[in-house]
């Protein structure tokens, strides 16, 4: 870190990223929609959307993995959104998996690194715009591949902050990339499962993702009580210490 860097000046890159990324994604979202409402397509008959693409599957799968990578730096969009499209658009829905499989380890890598080059300058400034960054003071200390497949399978921060601040936090780039890939793996396919079998105007139909939000609630609970074991832990060693 350059003498005259400071956590205000990491907090002003990180949100000049999230404004482009966001352009970025509104520009294509207001041509994605143009081009449905063009050609009368809708969530009932999506999967025509392959007969309008010059390369069909390929060039779906490459549009949704340049989406997903521009993305990683608004930080808070939901890999959700992605992983169901996926399942809509795609006949089959293992392939859709496959291709949000490699669209979420090509959206890790990039935030990962730019948090990993900022530091832990970066996480004191983002601290006062994202609440949800106070959760990892809570979990600081464990298992750092536990710590990052919980919060990705768990969702107990945003999939693209918590790359940002795993990195700045200095995690193993191999630990980090395992187990992001395999937290995510879980949601990929629930998500990709309610896109591919589910009916969007069946509000049923978003049981398929109830695992998920299971799984989320176990987590939370579980490193909750991690971590109050390891503060009561931590309290009696002071006070054998002290005697």
């Amino acid at each position: 870190m350059s003498k005259g860097s400071s956590p205000d000046k990491y907090g002003k890159v990180v949100k000049l990223l999230q404004i482009l990324s966001f352009i970025l994604m509104l520009g294509m979202v207001v041509l994605c929609i143009s081009f449905l409402s063009k050609n009368n397509i809708s969530v009932s008959n999506v999967g025509a959307l392959t007969q309008y693409l010059t390369g069909g599957t390929i060039t779906i799968a490459l549009i949704i993995i340049g989406f997903s990578i521009v993305k990683s730096f608004a930080l808070i969009f939901p890999p959700a959104v992605l992983f169901v499209l996926s399942g809509i658009v795609f006949d089959s829905m293992w392939v859709a998996v496959l291709v949000n499989a490699i669209a979420t380890a090509c959206s890790i890598i990039l935030p990962y690194f730019l948090g990993k080059f900022m530091g832990m300058e970066l996480v004191n400034s983002l601290k006062g715009r994202f609440k949800a960054i106070k959760k990892l003071d809570d979990f600081a200390g464990e298992n750092s591949f536990a710590l990052v497949f919980v919060f990705k399978a768990g969702g107990l921060m945003p999939s693209d902050l918590s790359s940002l601040i795993f990195g700045a936090m200095n995690i193993p780039f191999g630990k980090y990339f395992v187990a992001s890939n395999l937290g995510l793996l879980i949601l990929n396919v629930l998500w990709t499962l309610l896109g591919a079998k589910g009916d969007l105007s069946n509000p049923l139909s978003y049981l398929y993702a109830l695992p998920a939000l299971v799984f989320a609630i176990l987590a939370s609970v579980i490193m909750s009580k991690r971590q109050k074991k390891k503060a009561l832990s931590q309290t009696t060693e002071t006070e054998v210490i002290n005697k």
